[in-house]
């Protein structure tokens, strides 16, 4: 388990349902990643750079929601610039998901 935090430093992050748009490999990555374009609704397009090659091919993730943090810092990732972090589980080398089980509008608030 990590360090203890105060509640008030995890209600700074801003944790938002987004629905993807658009998958690309990522081949300059340093480990097997897609590029992921992102609708935020209000929020707007977001992207992201994502290690889930080993569970997800490009087609299954079209049109998927997924749970993103929106407010971190741009991280420059090779030659691309993510926008935000999308949220999924670690087991081993797979990371799954995080997703809604009931479609919602894109750029709903996690709490």
């Amino acid at each position: 388990m990590k360090t203890t935090i105060a509640f008030e430093d995890f209600s700074k992050m801003d944790l938002r349902i987004g629905t993807i748009l658009e998958v690309k490999d990522f081949p300059e990555a340093n480990n097997p990643s897609y590029q992921l374009t992102i609708d935020f609704g209000d929020l707007g397009i977001k992207k992201s750079s994502a290690q889930i090659t080993t569970l997800y091919k490009i087609d299954d993730l079209l049109g998927k929601q997924i749970v993103a943090a929106i407010n971190l810092p741009k991280k420059q990732i090779a030659k691309f610039m993510s926008d935000c972090l999308v949220l999924g589980a670690v087991n081993g080398k797979d990371v799954i998901l995080l997703k809604p089980e009931i479609k919602v509008k894109n750029g709903s608030v996690i709490s």
